[in-house]
């Protein structure tokens, strides 16, 4: 029968000529997909087809839906079942392609008027908008392209989060890198040699530059784990007046030096503490001068994150050689939130190489496949679990709970090694920093068209987890803060997910390990669609975020022992990093012996990585500085900068997402 319109509407209103031929090829593909016809069968079927349209159109000419709707029931209706299967579920395909492109667009458009803030570290300019919109289309694409569709679905329902995702088959998380290899033997960052420093102040701009490389060959964090015994030598014969001035470049380099095509500076770290050589303390203690200092105005540095390694016999205690700069370290960090402290001293921190954190506290310590030494080694990447979302399927059923924990660990591992093999195939040309200078271990290996999987089958694959105080709510009614019962068995969850990651690095020769998540973007990310899907649950999903990992509450009431007592067994679980930090409501400022019982209270209590926040506020009109919640109380300006640890690093509030932003608004100070 010959259709009783000539025009037909596209989704975009357009009005186009009519073209049956088109409904053929379609009906085509599903039945040879299914084998039940070929093109024979499907113009037979077209005048069917036709019929139904005349029946569904409401309008003049009918609209594609229309079609596509009367092409289903031409198909259920002639027997051809199978058959409209096919074509129901590559049309739903086509749909959700379709929306996922517009989706993707309008995201492109929200990003080129004000770039997200799912990284407080990238700013709002022309470069950090192109890497975001880079980024969006990057995961639009793997998402769609790159992954099996169960695990591309568990990432897009948030079962799962596989963090940095649009980087996900290009590069790997984070490095410690052996700075003094670099120095003493100089390097080629892409146009030429630069040879080793002869003076503290070339080595200061260096250590920088090379911070600045790798961030530009990798998108997680860069680490010196001992950067006062690797730069210390070319202090040894400088000034106190010359380091000062080093490192007081240094922090100025790594607050503008910016890397990622532009739009972010290097998150980067250095592991002070433990050197004791003439040089190595006069750079630790002219770099905690500096850093307390603060940049050209006074004004607080970002970055770098100084981490203080804690240890006795070497800086712990009244007669050990570096005591004096630990308590400079307690100084500084009463005043500027930096250092935190990690402690060398905790039972599983013990190993010949010192251990060494990263501001986003990552950890990287074991090998299955060589020398447990920290320098050379990263992660490789993590993809974090929501745990709330299991407990609130269980309905209160721990068998239950744990059969799903069960099922979505093994999900994650089968994720994590998928990107692992991608990554392998990786050559070392495509990262000429990170391997073409053999920062990596095993690097030195590799020619420049040789796979990377030698080198990062040292590196790790974490399991993240968000949200174990609301699982806990939603299993027994309390969280950890709340409940010894809650307590022991958010212990119990953590060293089963523990035994997983323990298995998998025997079953794959990998270093599979568990990272309490520093959960930015995250937190707010997995609890919306939890309270869309299964309502307001009190104490659960009745706010903008997600707890961070294994802490306590931030709105919850308890004293600063409590806090850390009750964490601190998590520290020795989390083997692929961890953080407890205690909640100030003013800045310690001289009375840093307040400072000395907190970090004290950690070592005691077997924290691995501790830190102290509280709340500055800065004025860029006058300088001046404390915590006031309007306007500069010395000026009244209202150009005022406030700055708060996000996870385990800092940035200004303005950077902050809206689930970063509820957690900000309902921290309280624990006494």
């Amino acid at each position: 029968m010959p259709p009783t319109f000539t025009h037909i509407i596209k989704r975009d209103g357009r009005r186009v000529e009519f073209a049956p031929g088109k409904i053929i090829a379609a009906l085509t593909k599903a039945l040879e997909a299914s084998q039940e016809g070929d093109i024979v069968t499907a113009t037979k079927l077209c005048p069917l087809v036709l019929e139904e349209v005349s029946k569904l159109t409401k309008g003049e000419f009918p609209t594609v839906e229309e079609v596509q709707d009367a092409a289903e029931r031409a198909l259920m209706q002639a027997g051809y079942l199978q058959t409209a299967r096919a074509y129901i579920t590559y049309r739903n395909q086509r749909t959700a392609y379709r929306e996922g492109k517009h989706a993707l667009l309008d995201t492109m458009q929200e990003i080129m008027r004000e770039t997200h803030k799912e990284n407080a570290n990238v700013g709002n300019s022309p470069s950090a908008k192109g890497l975001q919109i880079f980024e969006a289309a990057s995961a639009y694409l793997w998402e769609r392209r790159g992954l099996p569709e169960h695990i591309a679905a568990a990432h897009r329902e948030k079962d799962i989060h596989i963090h940095d995702f649009a980087w996900y088959g290009m590069t790997l998380t984070c490095v410690q890198t052996d700075l003094y290899r670099l120095l003493a033997n100089g390097f080629n960052p892409g146009h030429g040699y630069i040879r080793p420093p002869r003076r503290i102040g070339t080595a200061a701009a260096l250590a920088a530059i090379i911070l600045q490389g790798l961030q530009n060959d990798m998108h997680g964090g860069q680490s010196f784990p001992n950067f006062d015994k690797d730069i210390g030598p070319f202090a040894e014969h400088a000034s106190d007046e010359d380091t000062y001035q080093a490192m007081e470049s240094l922090i100025f380099n790594l607050n503008t030096l910016h890397s990622r095509a532009g739009a972010q500076v290097p998150f980067s770290s250095l592991n002070v503490g433990t050197g004791t050589s003439e040089g190595a303390r006069r750079v630790t203690r002219q770099l905690l001068l500096a850093y307390k200092a603060g940049l050209g105005r006074g004004e607080h540095p970002i970055f770098p994150n100084i981490i203080f390694k804690v240890k006795k016999g070497i800086n712990f205690e009244p007669g050990d050689p570096n005591y004096d700069l630990y308590q400079l370290a307690l100084e500084v960090a009463s005043v500027r939130l930096n250092p935190s402290f990690s402690f060398l001293d905790a039972p599983f921190n013990q190993n010949d190489d010192e251990v060494a954190y990263m501001g986003c506290r990552t950890r990287v310590v074991s090998n299955v496949n060589g020398p447990a030494q920290i320098a050379g080694r990263g992660n490789l990447s993590f993809t974090s679990i929501n745990l709330p979302r299991l407990a609130i399927k269980a309905n209160g059923n721990l068998d239950r709970f744990f059969s799903l924990l069960q099922g979505v660990m093994e999900l994650t591992i089968e994720q994590l090694l998928h990107r692992y093999r991608i990554q392998s195939n990786l050559r070392a040309k495509d990262m000429p920093f990170l391997m073409g200078q053999h920062v990596y271990l095993d690097s030195d290996k590799l020619m420049p068209n040789d796979r990377i999987e030698p080198a990062i089958k040292h590196g790790t694959l974490s399991i993240g987890f968000i949200g174990l105080a609301e699982t806990l709510t939603a299993l027994c009614g309390a969280h950890h803060g709340e409940s010894p019962e809650a307590l022991e068995l958010g212990l119990q969850i953590i060293q089963y997910m523990r035994s997983i990651c323990d298995q998998a690095t025997q079953r794959h020769s990998l270093n599979f390990t568990l990272l309490a998540t520093p959960g930015e973007g995250l937190s707010g990310k997995m609890v919306r669609p939890d309270a869309e899907r299964y309502g307001i649950i009190k104490g659960v999903t009745d706010r903008e975020f997600y707890t961070n990992s294994f802490h306590v509450p931030v709105y919850h009431q308890l004293s600063i022992a409590q806090k850390i007592r009750i964490e601190a067994p998590f520290h020795a679980l989390c083997n692929a990093g961890h953080i407890t930090y205690v909640e100030l409501d003013a800045p310690p400022g001289p009375n840093w012996q307040a400072t000395d019982k907190i970090v004290g209270t950690m070592a005691e209590a077997g924290i691995g990585y501790g830190a102290i926040n509280f709340p500055i506020d800065e004025c860029l009109a006058c300088g001046f500085s404390g915590v006031f919640p309007a306007d500069c109380p010395g000026c009244g300006s209202s150009a005022v900068r406030r700055i708060r640890r996000i996870t385990g690093y800092l940035s200004t509030v303005d950077r902050f997402n809206p689930g970063k932003l509820a957690e900000l608004r309902a921290r309280v100070a624990h006494h």
